[in-house]
């Protein structure tokens, strides 16, 4: 809590304190401050009060104070609870937001934020928030980088776009088709697709779809958005799990950048087993051949 202040300047009478000293008062307090708690603290009354609300508009207007309702807070530092947009995924893979209601022209680029999730506090049945989403986040400055936040999430407002993966299925008479779902707990519900909007999906693709609203009767359409090709192929699996699980799959053009530009791992301190025919217990389409072996007579007249 900041120390008591001496008078600094008058309104009416009434001492009034100075721009420095309310910016560093909202740098030391924590939890919400509003003018009733500014008032308190330096003890401004009677016709001071409007004195001060004048000096917080000037201090507003130049861009150093920030108002969140009733809450104040300088405008360089986000208050304690703030609404934020999910943007990405750092190095680590921890989700990380910006505050939705931020001005870069007046206050710089926007402060980050890296989620995370307290295991006491998490909800088994709570959806888990992910890129695209919109949460109320419990906020406070990372100890060791203060320039960055670390958030908690008290409630998820708006949730990305309803997604879905499923088997188109043409109808070759009136246009557009179906969307049956490849998620079993969805098994029976299918989605209509309207004629234009199946994209270049043929029947039996794989797509990802955007779920639209109910309409008046109950039903579902839904609008191809991407497709991820025939069921029947190796990938299939590994695509239904990736979008089934919001794992994310599209990445910024500079991580895909500095993924290109990576050298090849060499043989230096390694062993080149490539000629050993090994025998392994994997399917054809494996991606990750683990359960290999290989015998051959030892030569060790010794052994």
């Amino acid at each position: 809590m900041a120390r008591k202040p001496r008078p600094h300047a008058h309104d009416g009478g009434f001492a009034l304190p100075s721009r420095e000293q309310i910016l560093q008062f909202l740098s030391e307090t924590k939890g919400p401050v509003g003018k009733r708690e500014i008032s308190r603290h330096f003890h401004v009354g009677g016709g001071a009060r409007v004195g001060l609300k004048r000096l917080l508009k000037d201090l507003e207007d130049d861009g150093l104070l920030g108002r969140d309702r009733k809450s104040i807070h300088r405008a360089d530092v986000l208050p304690a609870a703030v609404v934020a947009e999910i943007t990405g995924r750092d190095k680590d893979g921890d989700l990380i937001a910006a505050p939705v209601e931020w001005d870069e022209k007046r206050q710089g680029p926007p402060p980050r934020i890296i989620l995370f999730f307290p295991k006491k506090l998490r909800r088994a049945d709570a959806p888990p928030p992910a890129v695209g989403d919109r949460a109320l986040l419990r906020v406070e400055r990372d100890p060791n980088e203060p320039e960055v936040y670390q958030g908690r999430v008290i409630k998820l407002l708006t949730e990305a776009k309803d997604r879905a993966i499923g088997i188109f299925r043409e109808d070759k008479v009136r246009g557009g088709g179906r969307i049956v779902p490849v998620d079993k707990k969805a098994r029976g519900v299918e989605l209509m697709v309207r004629p234009g909007d199946e994209e270049d999906a043929e029947d039996g693709d794989l797509v990802a779809v955007d779920v639209e609203d109910r309409d008046r009767i109950g039903n579902r359409a839904a609008r191809v958005r991407e497709v991820l090709g025939s069921l029947k192929s190796e990938k299939a699996a590994s695509l239904i799990a990736i979008h089934q699980h919001r794992i994310p799959n599209v990445f910024p053009a500079d991580v895909i950048a500095e993924s290109e530009a990576a050298s090849e791992a060499s043989l230096k301190g390694r062993e080149d087993w490539r000629a050993i025919p090994l025998i392994t217990i994997d399917p054809a389409d494996a991606k990750d051949h683990d359960d290999a072996v290989h015998a051959e007579a030892d030569e060790d007249p010794g052994n």
